[in-house]
């Protein structure tokens, strides 16, 4: 009877061992580390793009010699050639510009003539009528104590408008004459001269004019309101060359300047007596 007990017991807990055996979830296998040659795996990094190359400009090798001029932000080619006392048109040429439109920041231009001497002062001493150029002594000139003649080089500058001057003579704030009248009055070449610049592509002075009348000076016209010559037609002293007007100006007026080898000089000190 105990024996036959015993053995119930027995085959009792045997079959709790299977069936616990059977519901136990399988140990995970431990984890398995790699060592030695094997590579690593990390996580996917931008591509660091390599650096742009260094853009060389047009003129590059000029840079910082006299005669040439480095490009800022805001110029145009009519403007630097008017500061220089030359022609866009011969700015194209010295510098082989493909659209005289199309000028860069940081671009060295050529604004003197091939063959021209230049100052340390950035005077333009070029060769007229096909002569060599003439060397010039290296100190500077002292600034004159009277006024030029009215005659410098021969020119005779005559007033342009015969208007009251409503603004006078400022190298910061007026580079010119402002010269009062009525919108249709005529402006007058104040000398013999070509016609170089005939536009309003140039910010500030609206319907504009600039005359060359030698190596050494222009003049400009601005704010007309027509404009009655062309770009290389040459004009002679007293001729009616545009229309007083207001374009790109607050009232009616002729603004006009003289420049001395591309600097703004007081006309007051060139013009013939009234």
């Amino acid at each position: 009877m105990m024996f036959r007990e015993v053995s119930r017991f027995w085959l009792a807990a045997l079959a709790l061992m299977l069936v616990a055996g059977c519901t136990s979830s399988p140990r995970a296998p431990a984890p398995v580390e790699t060592r030695g040659s094997s590579p690593k795996v990390s996580a996917p990094v931008a591509a660091v793009p390599a650096a742009e190359a260094v853009k060389v400009m047009p003129g590059a090798e000029n840079a910082g010699k006299p005669g040439y001029y480095t490009v800022q932000r805001g110029d145009t080619l009519t403007r630097i050639a008017l500061d220089h006392g030359q022609t866009w048109r011969d700015l194209v040429s010295w510098n082989s510009l493909a659209n005289a439109n199309l000028i860069e920041v940081g671009q060295i231009l050529r604004v003197a003539p091939p063959g021209a001497t230049v100052e340390a002062s950035g005077v333009v001493v070029q060769p007229i009528g096909g002569t060599a150029p003439v060397a010039t002594p290296a100190k500077p000139a002292p600034a004159p104590t009277t006024a030029p003649s009215a005659n410098d080089e021969g020119l005779g500058f005559a007033w342009p408008a015969s208007g009251s001057v409503i603004a006078g003579f400022d190298e910061a704030k007026n580079k010119g004459l402002d010269i009062a009248g009525n919108a249709g009055d005529p402006v007058l070449a104040a000398a013999d001269g070509q016609v170089v610049y005939a536009g309003a592509g140039l910010r500030g002075y609206g319907n504009l004019i600039i005359l060359k009348h030698n190596n050494t000076f222009l003049t400009a016209y601005a704010h007309n309101q027509a404009l009655l010559v062309k770009e290389d037609q040459k004009v002679r002293k007293g001729q009616k060359i545009a229309e007083m007007g207001k374009t790109d100006a607050d009232r009616v007026k002729l603004h006009f300047e003289i420049r001395r080898q591309g600097k703004p000089v007081d006309p007051a000190r060139y013009l013939s007596a009234r």
